[in-house]
C-alpha cells in the first residue's frame, strides 16, 4: 500500500454542504454526465488493465461505497425490516433507483433484490451480459456492514440483457 495516498475516501473530503459548494445549481446532475464520468473511467481502465481487472476495481469501489453509504445513511437500522425501509427510501430519495426486496430468507441470509430505473444502466442498449458490477459491490458493502458477515452478490438480470430491471442475488460467502 502507498502510504502517501492522496485520495483516501472520507465524507469530509467530498463536500456535503451543497449550499456552499453549489449555491445556484444544488446537488442535481443529469444522468448522462454521471454516466460519462463512469464509462470513460471504465474505458481507460479496460484499455490499460483488461475487463476482469476493471470489473474487480469497480466491484471493490462499490464495496467501499456501500460500506460508507451504510455508515452515512443506514447505521440506525436495528433489524432487517428497518434496513430495507431505510434503503428503499434512500435509494428513491437520492435517485439511485427503485429498490425492492423480491425474496428474503432471513435464516439463511439469502436475498434477491431488484433495482428499477438503475442509475448505471436503465435505458442503455442491450448487450451480451450484465454491467452493474459497481452495484454488486455496493450492495455487498451494505450487507457486509449491516451483518458483520461476508456476502457474495451477483447481478443475474440487467436492463442491458433485456430484463428492464436489475436483479441481484445475495448470499453469504462460503
Amino acid at each position: 500500500m502507498n502510504e502517501n495516498r492522496k485520495y483516501e475516501f472520507s465524507w469530509d473530503t467530498i463536500g456535503s454542504d451543497m449550499a456552499l459548494a453549489r449555491p445556484n445549481l444544488g446537488p442535481l446532475l443529469r444522468i448522462e454526465l454521471y454516466r460519462l464520468f463512469q464509462f470513460t473511467i471504465r474505458d481507460i481502465l479496460e484499455q490499460r488493465y483488461g475487463t476482469k481487472t476493471t470489473d474487480d476495481i469497480f466491484r471493490d469501489a462499490g464495496v467501499l461505497a456501500g460500506r460508507e453509504f451504510f455508515k452515512q445513511f443506514c447505521s440506525g437500522a436495528k433489524d432487517l425490516s428497518s434496513l430495507v425501509k431505510i434503503l428503499t427510501d434512500s435509494f428513491t430519495a437520492l435517485g439511485l433507483g427503485i429498490l425492492r426486496v423480491e425474496a428474503a430468507d432471513a435464516d439463511k441470509l439469502e436475498f434477491t433484490l431488484t433495482v428499477e430505473e438503475d442509475l448505471d444502466c436503465s435505458g442503455l442498449p442491450d448487450i451480451d451480459g450484465v454491467i452493474c458490477i459497481y452495484d454488486e459491490g455496493f450492495i455487498k458493502g451494505i450487507l457486509d456492514s449491516f451483518t458483520g458477515m461476508n456476502f457474495q452478490v451477483a447481478e443475474v438480470d440487467c436492463w442491458c440483457t433485456g430484463a428492464r430491471t436489475c436483479r441481484f442475488e445475495a448470499k453469504l460467502s462460503c
